[in-house]
């Protein structure tokens, strides 16, 4: 619920983000009320800008991605040609090995796209929180609209708000105002206040005699002769800001003021026509001979006929504020959009990938290097405990009497003449080569092969 809220959002990341943005709507609204044209409209155009200026480097990258992609789109069709019908272990292996060599050639990432549509996401999220709780991040408007709500806390706590008897301000409050039931009855009601429509506004002030209310001074609301605060605040080109456009064409029919009627129908429009506009411009995906590839191209050209159909649909029924914003963004991504194509075209393809492909290079062979060494590492330790396995080994007879040792083949006294020749035998001092017939070493190999024989069995 904390997504429909005017209150600051608390959802994580996009809380933390449409703080942030929030901070660069207050500093624009903070200047142009300096100058004189404290307006939300003006303010909603030009933090469109600011923030998508700020974005530019992401959109810049993601036309080089797309650019790239169109390049070696080619070489990915005949890899796909290449191990067509072949599902075996090692045909697919093979295969993404020679996609991955690919992408790196280019200096992509098979993710590339993602990553920076994953950061887009948190940051558009967060636009629309800002623009769609207005008080709750500019200070001087906030601070406008608390002055009613004191007001109103102070008769009845909000009881008539809540049980006013029209419809669409209990609306309003069963969408907006749950924060008046949840421990925030000051904030729930500024919630309540910026969404209710100029008519039901005005029977809230009447009921709550907020019409004298004064900010820094200045009217809080409009009268028969001055127009106050928040109407300065929300009329942009003789439209509140914070009626919707359906809203304001039954409200201008009704008092047959066209003017208003017209720009209430235009705001629709232009946002369908504009975003159409947007999406021409984008740079579109080649033909493929995968179908799979196929079938998401036309899911997403189905998709971008749609969109624009859809926003003309929320635009109408939305504050015209969410749908001014609408329109200036994709104005703004058109005109950049146009730019960032020129740019993007100047740009040598060949060059880029070529330093890409020096780029991989070094890096794959920066991977090898540490490979290698990790390998001549693991096989130094291996050789080290061979070695001290081998040292273990050793039989403890060589050492007996210390004769082995200094090379004497003199057996020690008190031993058998079969001890002997093991021992001799054991020390590697007697050659096992042909002996003399009945000599003292064809005896002793006789023993040897003997103990030999009892060891086996």
């Amino acid at each position: 619920m904390n997504l429909i809220l005017l209150t600051q959002s608390t959802t994580p990341v996009i809380g933390q983000v449409a703080w942030v943005l929030g901070m660069i709507m207050n500093g624009i609204f903070y200047v142009i009320d300096l100058i004189g044209l404290p307006n939300i409209g003006l303010a909603i155009i030009l933090f469109t800008i600011v923030v998508n200026l700020l974005m530019t480097p992401l959109n810049i990258k993601q036309q080089k991605f797309s650019k790239l992609q169109a390049k070696m789109s080619p070489e990915l069709q005949a890899i796909e040609a290449k191990y067509k019908g072949r599902s075996d272990q090692d045909a697919m292996m093979a295969k993404n090995q020679e996609i991955q060599m690919i992408y790196a050639k280019y200096g992509v990432s098979a993710t590339g796209s993602c990553v920076q549509l994953l950061i887009q996401m948190p940051i558009l999220f967060a636009l629309y929180q800002v623009i769609y709780r207005m008080p709750a991040y500019v200070t001087k408007i906030g601070n406008t609209f608390k002055v009613l709500a004191d007001k109103i806390i102070s008769v009845d706590g909000g009881g008539f708000l809540q049980d006013s008897g029209a419809e669409t301000v209990n609306r309003v409050v069963a969408m907006y105002g749950q924060s008046m039931t949840n421990g925030d009855l000051g904030s729930g009601i500024i919630d309540v206040l910026n969404k209710l429509s100029s008519a039901d506004l005005a029977m809230v002030a009447e009921h709550y005699d907020l019409t004298q209310l004064t900010y820094q001074g200045r009217l809080i609301l409009s009268n028969d002769t001055t127009r106050g605060l928040i109407d300065v605040y929300n009329n942009f080109l003789g439209l509140h800001m914070g009626d919707s456009p359906s809203d304001l064409i039954r409200s201008g029919m009704a008092a047959g003021a066209w003017g208003i009627v017209i720009g209430a129908v235009l705001i629709p429009v232009l946002s369908a026509v504009t975003q159409w506009i947007n999406v021409k411009l984008m740079p579109q995906q080649p033909k493929s001979d995968n179908e799979k590839a196929n079938s998401m191209a036309a899911s997403m050209k189905t998709m971008n006929m749609i969109m624009p159909l859809m926003s003309a649909w929320f635009c109408f029924t939305l504050p015209a504020g969410m749908g001014l914003y609408w329109v200036a963004g994709s104005v703004v991504r058109s005109i950049q959009q146009v730019v960032i194509n020129k740019h993007i075209d100047k740009m040598d393809f060949d060059e880029v990938i070529k330093k890409n492909s020096a780029k991989s290079a070094k890096k794959m062979e920066k991977i090898k290097q540490n490979q290698e060494r990790i390998n001549a590492y693991a096989n130094m330790n291996t050789r080290n405990i061979q070695k001290g396995s081998g040292q273990t080994a050793k039989p403890k007879a060589v050492n007996t009497g210390g004769n082995a040792a200094s090379g004497n083949n003199t057996p020690p006294k008190g031993k058998s003449m079969a001890d002997k020749a093991s021992v001799s035998t054991n020390t590697g001092s007697v050659s096992t080569g042909s002996a003399k017939p009945g000599s003292m070493l064809e005896k002793a190999n006789m023993v040897k092969d003997y103990n030999e024989r009892n060891n086996r069995n």
